[in-house]
């Protein structure tokens, strides 16, 4: 039971807002809970519609508070009230900006953003008008993918206790079921993927073999999972195949959860690049909504030694045929290692020596090997045909040496698993983007974007706008109304989930003083 102690702490706690010590905000003239205070306990107890936890605000107790039959207290009263307000300020406040720093998972994002409404005193104009709906739709992180993710986290939720994950998929006999082959889980196979939306229509009797269509179900399936799409069931598939729906909503919520915690720009026009995804989006804002512009695959930095980090930076200019300036944990690690066991390939990649006035030399000596393994000389490769950048690239100035670029290897955007980079993020369609950032540009046609690139020299281009870059991290995203799943590639959601659980609870405030144990 609750102590009047505790009940008058809470009554301490009107630092909310200058109104906060005004007349109540919950209770009707009788001093009992009004419609707005029901309405609002609903939204925590139901605050695992946004993958967040009801036992974090109390909501049991809230609940039990406004039960039916019993009244409160006239002495208690106000600071029910208060603690009501003060519960209801904090889970909106984590509704829309998240319960963890986004500094604590190693993302920094510090640009500028859409200016968030101030949530406490939108909660108390909203009750006062008698629409407290508009506070919790002002809370509810702005993200075109925000409502999209949610629809699915009460899809997968609805499909813990489906039959189809009643029955376990036997293991392959050999190393994958091809095509017309028989296999004992063929229609516990059917039932999942019909279960999932991969399969159109369930069988009217249970399959004989691996027919066409589980063959074209298993291909849906294996290309929202981040799996190479052939149509046949291997080892990878059938383990994505046996995650349980109850992983697959955790996995989503904590997608909703990065998204509270990624800032949405400003601007009027910006790139976000979801690493796990290996995808590039353009977005830009029109009739005061956000919309996706276009999207493109993308090769990232490797999961081991070499992955690209989670920021945001400002994309100021495109250099079209660019030297690349070998980092120097590139050049001490691989580049001189090859130099010394193989002076021509110097010449072979278009390599070059720089001096620390700018001066140039193709010679591979001992002494400019040494130069540069001291840190005293760098080196670079011109532009042309194998330069590691490909024909362009997109500079966004920061302290990590990350940018957007082309690649002459445009064979490995084919690849399902597309982390191969140093770090930075390799594009598929430079002209595309590069339409896109210097639209407010009427000189920069395609054409002329084209001719630029196979010029011999560097050509660069201020952007008559920044377009602002993300670098963000979401193992789920909905395309074309599927729901799609990333690989942990670098082990965030992992990290996500023990941040969340080590993070440190609030003291449990007064709360009910009714029906509670």
């Amino acid at each position: 039971m609750l102590t009047r102690a505790r009940l008058g702490a809470a009554a301490a706690l009107l630092w909310l807002a200058p109104w906060a010590q005004a007349q109540p905000l919950w209770l009707d003239a009788l001093g009992q809970p009004g419609p707005a205070a029901r309405e609002a306990i609903g939204w925590l107890t139901q605050a695992e519609r946004d993958g967040l936890q009801p036992h974090d605000y109390d909501a049991a107790r809230w609940a039990r508070s406004i039960d039916p039959g019993q009244r409160l207290a006239a002495t208690e009263a106000g600071a029910w009230d208060a603690a009501l307000t003060q519960t209801l300020t904090r889970y909106l406040h984590e509704l829309r900006h998240g319960r963890v720093p986004a500094a604590a998972l190693g993302a920094r994002y510090d640009s500028v953003g859409q200016p968030a409404p101030d949530l406490a005193e939108r909660l108390h104009d909203a009750v006062r008008n008698g629409r407290p709906a508009e506070a919790l739709a002002a809370a509810t992180p702005p993200w075109p993918q925000y409502p999209l993710l949610r629809t699915a986290l009460a899809q997968y939720r609805a499909l813990v206790d489906d039959p189809a994950w009643r029955t376990a998929l036997p293991p392959l006999s050999g190393d994958r079921l091809r095509p017309g082959q028989r296999w004992p889980g063929l229609a516990a196979l059917a039932a999942r993927l019909h279960a999932l939306g991969d399969l159109d229509a369930a069988p009217a009797t249970e399959p004989d073999t691996f027919d066409p269509a589980l063959q074209h179900a298993v291909k849906a399936f294996q290309e929202r999972h981040g799996l190479s799409a052939d149509g046949v069931l291997g080892k990878a598939t059938l383990e994505a195949l046996d995650v349980p729906p109850a992983a697959r909503a955790r996995q989503i919520a904590l997608a909703l959860e990065r998204l509270r915690l990624t800032p949405l720009p400003a601007a009027e026009r910006f790139v976000t690049v979801n690493v796990p995804e290996f995808m590039l989006y353009a977005w830009q804002r029109q009739d005061q909504a956000v919309h996706q512009a276009f999207a493109m695959r993308v090769i990232v930095g490797k999961a081991v030694g070499t992955r690209t980090p989670l920021f945001d930076e400002d994309m100021r200019r495109i250099e079209f045929n660019p030297y690349w300036n070998i980092p120097p944990s590139i050049a001490r690690g691989e580049t001189l290692p090859k130099l010394r066991a193989n002076p021509g390939y110097l010449a072979a990649q278009g390599m070059e020596f720089v001096g620390p006035g700018g001066q140039t030399s193709s010679a591979v000596t001992a002494e400019l090997l040494d130069a540069v393994q001291a840190g005293q000389w760098r080196l670079r490769q011109r532009p042309g045909r194998l330069n590691a950048l490909g024909d362009i690239k997109f500079v966004l100035p920061n302290d990590q040496n990350i940018y957007l670029h082309h690649t002459p290897s445009v064979g490995l955007f084919q690849r399902a698993r597309r982390d191969f980079s140093h770090g930075c993020i390799r594009i598929e369609q430079p002209v595309a983007l590069a339409q896109w950032v210097l639209a407010d540009d009427p000189d920069w046609s395609e054409a002329r974007i084209r001719q630029t690139m196979g010029q011999p020299r560097t050509v660069s281009v201020a952007l008559p706008t920044p377009v602002p870059v993300l670098i963000v991290y979401r193992t789920v995203s909905v395309r074309d109304g599927r729901v799609h799943f990333a690989p942990d590639l670098y082990r965030q959601d992992a990290l996500l989930e023990r941040a969340l659980a080590q993070r440190p609870h609030p003291a449990r405030g007064p709360g009910p003083v009714r029906g509670a144990s």
